[in-house]
């Protein structure tokens, strides 16, 4: 098994003469999502042949932001690298190494574009989008356009938005139930931030793509043009700016509640996957008591997880967001 003590981290910037935002595009935030690492390698092959090149700006690119994780083929290291992440006086694990490295790293730059896979055998791609502008307590921001222009230009039609929302009603419902402390209710609440929080938090913008399952040969495709779309985009490469997927076409959903598992006992009623439609009423679960869960409105079920802990998130459930891309 790989050492983490042989281990190394690796970023490469390429900088043009014009003036311009400061990207950063990484891969393999989690070790076994490698279409970013494929596609990363792919563009800047194009950059050192010299069949690309930056004019204005610069972009960073980290092929692998975990190379632990990389190396033995999983998710994380020894936890995941996307989950409390921030800068350790007293690193105790190698993703806290891991962030020490990278977060200073993206404070330097403006704009995020982090690339992922998932694990779900069926599913399109989407993109993972920050909150409206905003100056509360939980995520303030002020990149709103710019950042919801970018996500409509990556080549991907479903976008996501309302985590740390939805999150964060969690992490408050879980607190009351336990009687935690402010104190504490901070620290869960910081356990939510990954590398669009964070990069938002230094004051830039970010988007998380989902371009595919893990294995499948078109995710690296979906990676790779929606680099090539961020550059030209943005401005730094002589290229067409990319057309923003119509309206019309756009399947946009708000996280709107997260639902946890009470018990060992409690399970789903059938094999759901991430963006399955569900009825209002429809039974979704069963606790260990025999107390049906049902949805509480119409919408799409995102990220449930069977193997949950008591008092860890089951699943979240979205709703249509009609407003998205047209504020």
């Amino acid at each position: 098994m790989t050492s983490a003590s042989t281990l190394q981290f690796k970023s490469v910037t390429y900088t043009g003469l014009g003036q311009g935002p400061r990207v950063i595009i990484m891969g393999a935030t989690h070790g076994n999502e490698v279409c970013g690492t494929q596609a990363i390698g792919r563009v800047m092959a194009e950059l050192d042949a010299g069949r690309l090149h930056i004019g204005a700006g610069s972009v960073t690119f980290v092929p692998i932001v975990n190379p632990l994780a990389y190396a033995r083929n999983t998710r994380s290291g020894d936890r995941n690298l996307n989950r409390d992440l921030f800068p350790k006086a007293d690193p105790q694990d190698f993703e806290d190494r891991v962030a020490n490295w990278l977060c200073p790293l993206l404070a330097r730059h403006d704009v995020l574009l982090d690339l992922h896979s998932f694990n779900a055998a069926h599913g399109e791609p989407f993109v993972m989008v920050g909150p409206a502008d905003n100056d509360g307590p939980l995520e303030p921001f002020r990149h709103m356009r710019q950042e919801r222009a970018l996500a409509r230009r990556l080549g991907v039609r479903r976008f996501v938005t309302g985590w740390m929302a939805a999150y964060g009603g969690g992490v408050q419902r879980r607190s009351r139930a336990a009687s935690s402390s402010a104190s504490e209710l901070e620290t869960v609440l910081r356990y939510g931030v990954g590398t669009t929080e964070y990069m938002r938090s230094t004051g830039g913008y970010a988007l998380t793509l989902e371009c595919g399952q893990h294995l499948d040969p078109q995710a690296p495709e979906v990676a790779y043009r929606a680099i090539m779309n961020t550059l030209a985009f943005l401005g730094l490469i002589d290229a067409p700016a990319p057309a923003p997927v119509p309206f019309e076409e756009m399947e946009a959903l708000q996280m709107v509640v997260v639902h946890d598992k009470l018990d060992a006992g409690d399970r789903f009623t059938r094999t759901w996957a991430s963006f399955d439609p569900v009825a209002e009423g429809e039974q979704i679960g069963v606790r260990a008591d025999g107390t049906p869960v049902l949805a509480e409105f119409a919408g799409r079920i995102l990220f449930p997880d069977t193997n949950a802990g008591p008092n860890q998130e089951w699943y979240y459930m979205t709703r249509p967001n009609p407003s998205f891309g047209q504020e």
